[in-house]
């Protein structure tokens, strides 16, 4: 709790206990043995309401004095004053202590509402606390603390164990564990040596890294999470929204009621003043919209508390109601499916050929190409390279490379390549770029290269379904061929090929038009060709991590660890969310518009005591269930 939390507690705390002694008191009788005993009791009652209660009323009287009065705070005035003035009428029972438990026990449940709120804050701030406070950088032989902000691009920084990351960049020397996550949720620490991209946010956990800055403090991964955390609450849900409409609406209505209530029901079932006023202060109290004002924002809030603190970040509840709705999910494949880098599936070496051997002659053969494919095939040999062995390299442009190793003259290349030497290949049936290896003119086998699948993309469209997504389409600009073998491995419903950046606009355009019902199409992607797709689907989710700024500023939902399998992990807590304050809404209605009803004058059976009930308790109730949202299923 904060001191005004803890200043509040002693308050009621204080007020509780006078009240606890003045109400034994008048179950004993002692208030009517005395002189003047019910004026008595009147005076002693307002004691613990007026400590309990002075803010309330303070709160309702600025409200009046500015015009804007019809909130909880003048439904509790009234009804408990109300309460208290029933003294006046000689025919009608005392309610002071009635009076004075409705104020105690509303500040009960204002000040659990307080800590709740309070808590789920602290929830998303103690995730959230990821800014550097500093980052060490070499001045004069000596190593300076300076402000993150002050920070070249290209300044070499140094980040030492148990500091956090200052600003995003890449490491020059050293080698550590990073835990990461506060930016991706996952509880695995990721190890990083001279080379790797390092994200401001994470902590350094085993060692001194130096690391190059690649961005300014302002354009950094910290940066740009708390910029999206901090707007988060302005973008509301539609249901938010509807709740703070209705309860505009909602108090002087019930406050123009109860008056009625008041008045009219003496001249029209010839009720005693007393009763009439009394059945008014309990329709007020039952009728304060607090559970559902408190409850519906709170829910949302955890949820896109819970996202974060999985490494979804969500723009705004208006979001994560449209995510919960979410029935056609499209990805782009390349960064979003595969990692978007090339990488050796197979090596298929011929009858008798040594598979180690034939990607020896590879490796040496592309060793000094900066082509991606040329890196790959260099990456998956597990052996040394000798350069030394190397001469008479040779680009064939469009075709591949030739090369003297160790003497051997070696071809490496497409079918054009080979047919150019008159040598007979080998087809393959897989998918991908395959290079065929010729050695002194014999054919050795072949290397097929693809865009290697991200490891969760099959559990990422396996989720989907589980969670309801009625369909999965990947759009691509992938050949016919290679489009359909990815859709089937991984078990996409459908697939667009050969796609240029405009042409996934229109597909995309093309799902929501044949939409039917209330469910929502979201598209994931990554690169800044995606950013207009992104923000023409009903929910456009980015990759955060590999993903470009465009796209990241332009989707409504960000993957901080890049892993499509936490799309369904989104939808889950979205739809658990939205179902929260769904309960919410119909259980607090429900028990009050029945509460309402029993107070009514003709009926006349609910107290003073089932109000408070219908006001604290629900809302206390509700609290509780807002609050479940900061749960999330692993």
């Amino acid at each position: 709790m904060n001191n005004k939390q803890k200043k509040k507690l002693r308050r009621i705390v204080v007020a509780l206990a006078v009240f606890a002694v003045l109400e034994v008191l008048a179950v004993a009788g002692v208030f009517e043995s005395l002189p003047y005993g019910l004026w008595i009791e009147f005076a002693a009652f307002l004691v613990p309401y007026l400590i309990a209660g002075y803010d309330v009323l303070r709160r309702a009287w600025h409200g009046i004095a500015h015009r804007q009065p019809f909130d909880e705070n003048l439904l509790m005035s009234i009804a408990t004053i109300g309460a208290f003035a029933l003294v006046f009428f000689p025919d009608a029972e005392p309610h002071m202590a009635e009076g004075a438990a409705v104020m105690l026990f509303y500040q009960v449940g204002a000040l659990f509402e307080s800590y709740a709120v309070g808590k789920t804050r602290k929830s998303i701030a103690d995730m959230m606390d990821i800014a550097p406070d500093y980052a060490n950088v070499m001045q004069g032989g000596e190593l300076m603390q300076v402000d993150p902000a002050d920070v070249a691009v290209g300044d070499e920084i140094v980040v030492k164990v148990g500091e956090r990351v200052p600003l995003d960049g890449v490491v020059v020397s050293g080698r550590s564990q990073l835990d990461t996550s506060a930016l991706t949720g996952e509880s695995v620490p990721r190890v990083v040596g001279e080379g790797a991209s390092v994200a401001s946010g994470c902590v350094n956990m085993t060692g001194v890294l130096t690391i190059r800055t690649t961005s300014a403090f302002e354009n950094s991964t910290v940066s740009r999470i708390l910029e999206l955390v901090e707007n988060a609450s302005e973008k509301k849900a539609r249901t938010e929204n509807f709740i703070s409409r209705f309860a505009r609406v909602y108090t002087p209505v019930v406050v123009g009621l109860a008056l009625a209530i008041a008045v009219f029901s003496p001249l029209a079932f010839g009720l005693p003043i007393s009763e009439s006023v009394k059945s008014a202060l309990i329709f007020l109290v039952v009728s304060c919209p607090c559970a559902l004002v408190i409850s519906v924002p709170l829910s949302f809030f955890g949820g896109i508390g819970a996202a974060s603190r999985s490494g979804i970040l969500v723009k705004g509840s208006s979001y994560l109601e449209a995510l919960a709705q979410v029935d056609t999910v499209a990805f782009d494949k390349t960064g979003t499916l595969t990692n978007g880098t090339f990488g050796v599936v197979a090596v298929h070496a011929g009858e008798g050929v040594d598979r180690d051997l034939l990607l020896s002659f590879a490796a040496h053969a592309e060793a000094y190409s900066d082509h991606p494919i040329a890196l790959s095939v260099v990456a998956s040999y597990a052996g040394t390279i000798d350069r030394e062995k190397i001469a008479e390299v040779e680009e064939h442009g469009g075709q591949g490379v030739s090369a003297r190793v160790d003497s051997h003259r070696v071809l490496i290349g497409n079918d054009a390549l080979m047919r150019a030497e008159d040598i007979d290949v080998r087809n393959c049936h897989l998918v991908g770029t395959i290079l065929h290896v010729a050695v002194d003119g014999e054919y050795l086998g072949h290397i097929i290269i693809a865009d290697m699948m991200k490891d969760d993309a099959k559990e990422a469209i396996d989720g989907l379904h589980a969670a309801g997504v009625k369909k999965t389409v990947m759009l691509t600009g992938d050949r016919e061929q290679a489009a359909a073998a990815v859709a089937a491995e991984l078990g996409v419903d459908e697939y667009r090929a050969q796609l240029m950046p405009q042409d996934k606009v229109a597909q995309v355009e093309a799902l929501l038009e044949s939409h039917d019902g209330n469910g929502k199409v979201a598209f994931v992607g990554d690169g800044i060709n995606d950013a207009p797709v992104l923000m023409r689907a009903d929910v456009g989710i980015a990759m955060g991590g590999m993903g470009s700024d465009a796209a990241i500023e332009a989707a409504d939902i960000v993957l901080m660890n890049d892993k499509p399998s936490q799309i369904a992990r989104a939808i889950r807590i979205a739809r658990k969310t939205l179902s929260i304050v769904k309960q919410n809404i119909v259980f607090a209605l429900a028990v009050k518009v029945v509460i309402m009803i029993l107070a009514l004058p003709m009926i006349g059976i609910a107290t003073m005591w089932l109000a408070v009930f219908g006001d604290v308790g629900v809302s206390v109730l509700a609290i509780l269930n807002a609050m479940r949202c900061l749960r999330v299923r692993k």
